[in-house]
């Protein structure tokens, strides 16, 4: 892990310290994906948030909103001080994304709805003849909702070659495995079922994360799936495939210590 992904992590634990709560381990498995998505991949604007011809990025996992808040901190879409004020009364951040926030596409939160929204977004993008992208970025235990399925077909039909769906595939949900709770695999083989071009690739890893990205759409007339596979917790031993560390309705300053101290020793 380079400095710049513990940086951020630094930051989402400032955001984390100040709310007093948050989606720990949902967190940790996004970073190096918003990493490389704002450093290397999107077109935006931080001062022109509503710039007409950005990409559009969509957290459908809205639970992992600190890693996204953090990237969008660090690349000046709003104060950095916002961070540490997250989820106290009247703050500009809470702990769901919602659209008021300076580069927040959509309002997430209830799983199963961000690659709907990002398929309406695709298809108005080419009635209106713009060139932008569309990126959804989602859980593999929102792959439990059927909204996601029927939004692939649709994405298929459309042949929207401007959508990438990216899946955080960290195995793990808020109450147990994936492989028990409702097992994806053949993840693969099911997207390409769908009508999607799929590739996969570690989703701590920058260099293969920038290679899965580049020269995009996949395939001509496919909507695009990348598979980052991860791990739940990145980068603090005691987090790591722990469904404990999933969220944490109450945590104080020690904790959030507990977590910087982890994340040296990383």
């Amino acid at each position: 892990m380079d400095e710049r992904s513990r940086y951020l992590r630094r930051l989402t634990f400032d955001a984390l310290e100040g709310g007093k709560r948050g989606h720990v381990g949902a967190t940790l498995s996004l970073i190096e994906i918003f990493r490389v998505l704002y450093d290397d991949v999107l077109s935006v604007r931080p001062d022109q948030p509503q710039w007409p011809d950005r990409d559009r990025c969509i957290l459908s996992k809205g639970h992992g909103c600190l890693a996204l808040y953090a990237v969008l901190a660090d690349k000046g879409f709003f104060p950095m001080e916002e961070l540490v004020r997250q989820c106290s009364p009247g703050a500009l951040l809470g702990g769901h994304p919602e659209t008021h926030i300076p580069g927040v596409e959509a309002s997430t939160g209830a799983l199963g709805h961000g690659l709907p929204i990002g398929v309406g977004m695709a298809v108005a993008a080419r009635m209106q003849g713009r060139s932008h992208r569309v990126f959804v970025v989602m859980g593999d235990g929102e792959l439990d909702e059927g909204s996601v399925w029927e939004a692939a077909l649709s994405a298929s039909k459309h042949a929207l070659d401007n959508l990438i769906a990216v899946i955080d595939y960290n195995k793990l949900q808020s109450y147990g495995p994936v492989s028990e709770v409702l097992p994806l695999e053949p993840l693969a083989d099911k997207l390409r079922a769908f009508g999607f071009e799929v590739r996969e690739a570690d989703g701590h890893d920058v260099a293969a994360l920038r290679t899965a990205f580049a020269d995009l759409p996949a395939a001509v007339g496919k909507p695009t799936a990348l598979i980052a596979h991860t791990v739940k917790g990145k980068g603090i031993d005691f987090a790591e495939h722990n469904a404990a560390w999933h969220h944490k309705a109450k945590i104080d300053a020690a904790a959030v210590d507990e977590l910087r101290a982890a994340l040296e020793r990383a």
